[in-house]
């Protein structure tokens, strides 16, 4: 799935635009607003950014459990030359210490990335800072004609980018559990 993004002014704007794509097709877990309004988004019950999503937490734990790996593969490889491994105790104590050591810098890595906005969405932090608001849009390629069609009726809509967006699956996952919300008693 593609990723597109459009900033606007005005959530009134944003409500409407959200419910005409819905109406043609576009499912609401492909839909999300970001902004700093969050209580406007909330009265208008748009799809916002969930608060995890916006920060950098999920990249910085991936690139420290890369950090993490390593220096894992390093704890493994002094146990193995060092000749530690041989003594009755063996290989347990290092594969219990690389372990911690992954895990270590893995929530490092999440703990640095709560503090940043997140990696994709930078970009956007001075108009968002300046009360512009951010309409995100996953599609698919045949979708692409009903984003067209939709969105050539908001000319206030400022295209500004695209990226890779969520998974299909993860969409119809969502898809599927909020039908199943729905139809529960």
């Amino acid at each position: 799935m593609k990723r597109y993004f459009f900033l606007a002014d005005n959530l009134d704007k944003l409500e409407t635009v959200e419910h005409d794509l819905e109406a043609n097709g576009i499912s609401t877990p492909q839909i999300h607003v970001l902004s700093n309004d969050d209580r406007g988004v909330t009265l208008r019950k748009l799809n916002d950014v969930e608060a995890v999503l916006r920060k950098d937490v999920v990249h910085s734990m991936e690139r420290g459990a890369l950090i993490g790996a390593a220096a894992a593969a390093v704890v493994l490889a002094i146990g193995h030359y060092s000749g530690a491994t041989e003594t009755a105790a063996g290989w347990t104590p290092f594969v219990f210490l690389a372990i911690v050591v992954l895990g270590f810098f893995t929530w490092e890595g999440g703990l640095f990335g709560i503090q940043e906005p997140h990696h994709e969405f930078k970009r956007f932090q001075k108009d968002l800072d300046n009360g512009r608001h951010l309409l995100i849009i996953d599609i698919n390629e045949k979708d692409h004609g009903i984003l067209n069609r939709v969105t050539a009726h908001y000319p206030e809509l400022e295209f500004s980018g695209t990226c890779n967006g969520a998974p299909q699956w993860y969409i119809t996952m969502q898809n599927k559990w909020r039908n199943f919300v729905e139809v529960m008693p």
